[in-house]
């Protein structure tokens, strides 16, 4: 008698995400199969807020660390699963805590802005976090003469610090492994290739934004290249006429753009940008998160509020016009 065949790894998956009130969470720059079978495919802030919005008992972040830690205080009642244990940021791995606090200790007085791109601990000494789309605005929120801690990503405190005029910006000295592999000279052989496509930026986890620092600095032409956010970039290809869009960000998203517009055709800036961290989750370590329930990941109590507090202070700054920030004691 036949042995009937195993279910395949995605039924699996489906079935125990459903006995388990899972929702599975992917990040653009995960690998292709991880991005098919989650509910929601994104950025890590855009997936933390659209867990927060389920009625999942139990998210399961396809991505890296700090991510699945923000799932965590902006869903402190469920329980957040992160595939691997390794897959973390050597962006976010640039300013510990302890570092984060010296640095404070050196300039008293000083607004600690910390990209999302960092652990729960760093964000709980900040007092805003930013995302790279919306740097610019946290910064000019802030009174013009409060001195200003940016942190880590030494590109995007560049970029900031150029386009607003401020001197009083101090730029930590951090940077993310994939951006090396995005240069001008990267692009400028690309857009040889490939003559009238369009560039699309996608700066959001910290890989482009030595590319965004180039363009304010004049290193890269700007003409035919857009600056994007993730749903921006998704949507764009279908509204240019360019048949052609080099692209400026970790690979992975490669995968999202060609199931979005078949009719295009997509070439990354750089092959070599190419995120170790976000292609450790596979199909398999999935199933065996959902069946083993591991790896909860947890923020303390005290550690949360605190990163909370410096994520909203982020998100109620929206909008082009840039408001006045709310009154804040740096210490609370």
């Amino acid at each position: 008698m036949a042995t009937p065949e195993a279910p395949a790894i995605t039924d699996r998956i489906r079935a125990l995400a459903r006995e388990r009130r899972a929702v599975i969470l992917a990040h653009n720059y995960e690998r292709p199969e991880v991005q098919d079978i989650a509910d929601f495919v994104g950025d890590s802030l855009g997936l933390s807020r659209e867990a927060a919005r389920t009625d999942a008992e139990v998210i399961v972040f396809c991505g890296v660390h700090f991510m699945a830690e923000t799932a965590a205080i902006l869903s402190p009642g469920k329980t957040v699963l992160l595939p691997d244990l390794a897959a973390g940021c050597s962006l976010a791995d640039t300013i510990t805590a302890d570092q984060l606090r010296a640095w404070k200790a050196e300039h008293p007085g000083a607004v600690v802005v910390a990209y999302v791109n960092t652990t729960a601990a760093v964000k709980g000494e900040s007092d805003y976090c930013c995302t790279s789309g919306n740097a610019v605005e946290v910064v000019e929120s802030i009174p013009a003469d409060r001195d200003i801690l940016f942190l880590p990503d030494f590109f995007l405190g560049a970029h900031v610090r150029r386009v607003t005029g401020r001197t009083n910006i101090h730029v930590w000295q951090g940077e993310c492994h994939v951006h090396a592999g995005i240069t001008p000279q990267s692009l400028a052989t690309q857009r040889a290739m490939y003559p009238g496509a369009e560039v699309l930026v996608h700066p959001e986890c910290g890989c482009a934004t030595n590319v965004v620092e180039a363009m304010s600095a004049g290193a890269i032409p700007s003409d035919g290249v857009q600056v994007l956010s993730t749903e921006g970039m998704i949507k764009r290809p279908g509204a240019s006429p360019a048949r052609d869009f080099i692209v400026a960000t970790e690979t992975g998203i490669l995968h999202r753009l060609r199931r979005a517009n078949p009719d295009k055709r997509f070439h990354a800036a750089s092959a070599r940008a190419e995120c170790q961290y976000m292609k450790l989750t596979t199909l398999p370590k999935l199933e065996r998160a959902l069946e083993r329930m591991e790896h909860r990941i947890t923020v303390p109590a005290d550690v949360a509020a605190r990163a909370r507090l410096a994520l909203e202070r982020m998100v109620s700054i929206g909008g082009s016009t840039p408001a006045r920030a709310p009154a804040f004691d740096p210490g609370e």
